[in-house]
């Protein structure tokens, strides 16, 4: 796994709340989704737009029959109206940001001619098709400078490809068949070499098909939780609404008239319209806030998923670790000098071009100022699966390094020095990685390896734990590696020694404790696990059997960012668990703004309710009306933006909102009634 530069992570962070071309085509958007069909999935909205329509209609009549205050029927109306565009639009303005962000996406899903191959076998005779012509396991050939047409499986070749129209990142990334690197993306491209690419994806439904429609908003259904607040939206409207029906009984009684346009204003403004209007707007802001971060969720389910997680698990390599081990010491064994193991090792490693093959050269440089040369016809055997071995022929010398126990085995050490035997157990108990060396058929000693954990990764650890959040680091080294590097990096628990299946058998454990999972992963072998997490990561960099099992998709290839996805997850809840706080937490307010108002002639008793001192009752109705509309505008940016998120347990976060947006809920109200109410007495409207 890789990890490239988030360019377009950081390129999306840069869109302003309120781009002025995104917020004038939201403006024209808010209109078109008055259309009460689709308003229908918002009940709390729907019921304000019924209720406007029957204002408008009695307000124009009392207008054109001289009715008794069709000014002030006129007035309501109009807010109530103004209540409803606010709430379109910011779910347009939601939608807006993620449309401008799909852009760049649909550029690269243009049409374009694709070279079908008939026969593999042959590749030089192939035909020019369009793109739109391809299907389900056809092979073309995608030469330097050509775009790959649609989704595919490399079955032949290597290439450099640039998916910096996915990714955002310019610099190349290396594709080839077989093995986790095999899955290119439609509209990426090769700028050296070729590929025989077999097509995984009709047209349509490519991954970047998929992308524009997640981010667009376009395929968005609600999740759970949207759906479980919906109906809880819709049983306290459904209350209110009784509530109202039954002041008319009341005013009767009492000798008051309570017009519709009144009862209008009393019902909207009870009904928890904030949290209504700005409730699809949260859910698309949290799949846009992915996106500034280069990852794809396949659906809002997957956002709120991420936030309820409490156990990660996380692979030790390039997560928790930097992932390439350097050579840090070495230890000879009794009666070999160390200058002679570094040259040995040194030797061992002249065919050895990984990162740790070179720290060897590195280190015995630096220590001992050897500079290996390779003699005459000399073959370098390279590291085995089988053998774990890897080194240096020359004629009748030889120098082999690996893991211990195959080189033991390879020289015929049966019983090796107490010394060599105590500096393997001391490199593995402090989270190191020995590598034996031998020359000639006879053991020099070890080398110790060290995995650097990254600086910082134990305070995020600690601030998860905080969060209730367990983390599981998982890798396929010893078990007392594997100890050593837990307790450094400060992890809950680990699983050392580990296979996919081993990663799929604790997934289900865990599940089966009712805990919620995440993970990442980015070969086939991941598949089977990353669909049974409950928050499924794959990398772009992957396989296409391990994106399709995933339920999100990170494009910078970073296995890092699955904290953040956890973060934003967690965000999105707070965000608008909040701002339902709020919204119900303003009812309050408008309750002693209105009610009184209205029954204060009729029960005197009332006017030690009537706490705000409005004006009139016309003044009071009106302000609570407006204050009503304006406060889901106002709360736009923090709907896209989401709630401050802090690293508290659940129960301070608990407290912690119920201060700011319970008590805020309540308090707020009270003061921007009261201001509009100043402000139309000052302008002498219904005073």
């Amino acid at each position: 796994m890789s990890a490239t530069t988030n360019n377009s992570g950081e390129g999306a962070s840069a869109l302003s709340l309120f781009d002025s071309r995104i917020a004038s085509r939201a403006a024209r958007d808010a209109f078109t989704k008055l259309n009460p069909r689709r308003l229908m999935r918002n009940p709390v909205i729907f019921v304000t737009e019924i209720v406007a329509i029957l204002t408008t209609f009695i307000g124009v009549e009392d207008l054109f029959t001289h009715g008794a205050h069709p000014a002030f029927a006129l007035a309501i109306a109009v807010w109530l109206w103004m209540t409803v565009l606010f709430a379109t639009f910011a779910e347009a303005m939601a939608e807006g940001r993620g449309r401008a962000r799909a852009e760049s996406l649909r550029r690269a899903r243009n049409e374009m001619m694709a070279k079908r191959v008939p026969n593999p076998d042959d590749p030089a005779l192939y035909g020019t098709v369009s793109s739109t012509d391809l299907r389900l396991g056809d092979v073309v050939l995608v030469e330097t400078g050509d775009l790959v047409p649609l989704d595919g499986e490399i079955i032949k070749g290597i290439a450099s490809i640039n998916e910096s129209a996915i990714t955002g990142e310019s610099a190349p990334v290396i594709r080839e068949a077989g093995g986790d690197r095999s899955a290119v993306t439609g509209g990426t491209m090769v700028v050296s070499d070729s590929l025989l690419v077999r097509i995984t994806a009709e047209p349509g439904h490519t991954f970047i098909d998929r992308m524009i429609a997640l981010v667009e908003g376009a395929s968005r259904s609600k999740t759970p939780n949207e759906i479980a607040l919906d109906i809880l939206l819709a049983g306290l409207t459904i209350i209110f609404l009784v509530a109202v029906a039954t002041l008319v009984g009341f005013a009767h009684y009492s000798g008051t008239t309570l017009s519709v346009p009144v009862l209008a204003a009393l019902l909207v403004t009870l009904i928890p319209t904030t949290i209504g209007g700005l409730l699809s707007a949260i859910g698309i802001a949290g799949m846009d806030r992915l996106v500034r971060f280069n990852v794809v969720a396949t659906s809002g389910r997957a956002v709120e998923a991420a936030g309820d997680v409490d156990t990660l698990l996380l692979d030790k390599t390039g997560t928790i670790t930097f992932g390439n081990r350097m050579a840090a010491a070495f230890y000879p064994v009794p009666g070999i000098d160390e200058a002679r193991l570094a040259e040995a090792a040194a030797m061992a490693s002249l065919g050895d071009e990984t990162p740790e093959g070179r720290s060897v050269h590195v280190l015995a440089r630096e220590k001992f100022g050897v500079l290996p040369v390779a003699p005459a016809g000399s073959m370098p055997v390279p590291f085995s699966a089988n053998t774990r071995l890897s080194g240096l022929d020359a004629g009748e010398h030889s120098w082999r390094k690996g893991a211990v126990d195959s080189l033991l085995a390879a020289v015929g050490e049966a019983r090796p020095p107490l010394a060599f035997t105590a500096a393997v157990e001391r490199i593995a108990r402090s989270g190191g990685t020995p590598l034996a060396v031998a020359e000639d058929g006879r053991l020099l000693g070890v080398i110790e390896l060290k995995d650097v954990v990254k600086p910082g990764i134990r305070d995020r650890f600690a601030a998860l734990r905080r969060m209730g959040i367990r983390t599981v680091m998982v890798t396929g080294d010893n078990r007392i590696t594997a100890a050593a590097i837990a307790s450094e990096a400060g992890v809950d628990d680990f699983v050392a020694e580990a296979t996919p299946q081993d990663k799929l058998d604790y997934i289900r454990a865990a599940q089966a404790e009712g805990r919620l999972v995440a993970m990442c992963g980015d070969g086939t072998n991941d598949a089977p696990a990353l669909a049974q997490a409950d928050v499924g990561v794959a990398m772009q960099t992957g396989t296409q059997a391990a994106r399709e099992a995933a339920n999100m998709v990170d494009l910078d290839s970073d296995p890092t960012k699955l904290i953040e996805i956890v973060e934003i997850g967690k965000q999105l809840l707070i965000t608008r668990g909040a701002l339902t706080t709020f919204s119900i937490a303003n009812d309050i307010a408008k309750y002693f703004a209105i009610l009184p108002a209205i029954f204060v002639v009729a029960y005197p008793g009332l006017s030690a309710l009537n706490v705000m001192h409005l004006s009139t009752p016309q003044s009071a109705i009106l302000s609570a009306v407006i204050f009503n509309a304006v406060v889901i505008i106002a709360l736009v940016p923090l709907a896209l933006k989401g709630v401050a998120f802090k690293a508290i347990s659940a129960a301070s976060l608990l407290r912690r909102n119920l201060l700011i947006y319970g008590l805020g809920g309540i308090l707020v109200p009270f003061a921007g009634i009261k201001i509009i109410d100043m402000l139309l007495t000052a302008f002498h409207i219904f005073a």
